[in-house]
């Protein structure tokens, strides 16, 4: 549903989407992760055709992004960062507004529209005005005006950002809802519980696509290990731990650290000795699966040392 060859975006000096080559398929939920600039919104508004690529194709549900950006915006649903829908209307007025910009016939949009604020448990507010929404009940919305016109693919850019953790949870088990009835969606996030509900992730960062795989796999496939650290003094140990060779990187995890450390490098026992030596006692040193906020972290760690 989703295809780009050597997508590029570059302002001036400056490029925001370098190289990136990615495949979507057909009722899949993809999420993209990356720092703030890794160029996420820009990859989203060059899939849209909101963007003129500077190199590369895109293909869209089958259409060429550049060549054919109409016949894209007809299959695609977009929903940016901003709330973007009208204040001073109520939630039946801003959809029965944009269900006229779509065409919909009158015996169309009403059936379509119940089971819209059905599926988002919206109905008790279909009089409030908009503005006067929450923040998670504004996103519902959106989507809502978003689906009018029966979309194949949904982008959505950091859909749930600000939102509180009871609305993240329903606008996602929505999206379950629509990827059963056969959408595909490209999500961006900050959220990196969020990513984990995604069938695939890629990680950005400064333009470049640096890893795309399941969730599971993302945490299987780094050659660096991951070891939970408890120790008497942990900013102490943090700042001997992140100078000793072989330790890609060392990140406060709760009352814990987290710390990866490269083949070939210190050992964990060598790295023991060292805090012990500093007189910084080590109650826990264990290998654990990394987190996919671990896994992050990591290579964007790695990134940044190779880039240097």
């Amino acid at each position: 549903m989703i295809r780009a060859t050597r997508l590029t975006r570059r302002f001036g000096e400056l490029t925001a989407v370098d190289h990136l080559d990615l495949e979507v398929a057909r009722g899949e939920i993809f999420g993209l992760v990356g720092p703030d600039g890794a160029g996420k919104t820009t990859t989203l508004r060059l899939l849209c055709g909101l963007l003129d690529a500077t190199e590369g194709q895109a293909w869209v549900a089958g259409h060429d992004v550049a060549r054919e950006p109409d016949a894209v915006k007809d299959q695609i649903g977009y929903m940016a960062q901003r709330f973007g829908l009208y204040g001073d209307l109520t939630v039946d007025e801003n959809m029965n507004f944009y269900a006229d910009l779509f065409g919909l016939l009158k015996a169309e949009r009403e059936p379509l529209i119940q089971r819209l604020l059905r599926m988002t448990r919206m109905e008790p507010f279909r009089k409030r005005q908009a503005a006067n929404l929450s923040g998670g009940m504004k996103q519902k919305l959106a989507l809502m005006c978003t689906l009018l016109h029966h979309p194949q693919i949904l982008f959505l850019d950091e859909p749930t950002n600000g939102v509180d953790p009871v609305s993240r949870r329903d606008f996602w088990a929505i999206l379950y809802q629509l990827v059963r009835d056969g959408l595909t969606v490209f999500v961006t996030t900050a959220y990196l519980d969020e990513a984990e509900r995604c069938n695939r992730v890629g990680f950005m960062n400064q333009g470049r696509m640096i890893r795309c795989e399941s969730p599971q796999a993302l945490k299987h496939t780094l050659e660096e290990a991951c070891y939970e650290i408890v120790t008497a003094d942990q900013s102490a140990a943090r700042a001997l731990l992140q100078h000793e060779p072989g330790v890609l990187a060392v990140e406060p995890y709760g009352a814990k650290l987290h710390l990866f450390l490269s083949p070939g490098g210190s050992t964990p026992e060598a790295l023991q000795s060292a805090l012990a030596s500093h007189g910084n006692t080590v109650t826990t040193f264990r290998k654990i699966v990394p987190s996919l906020e671990d896994v992050f972290i990591g290579l964007i760690r790695k990134a940044d040392k190779d880039a240097a």
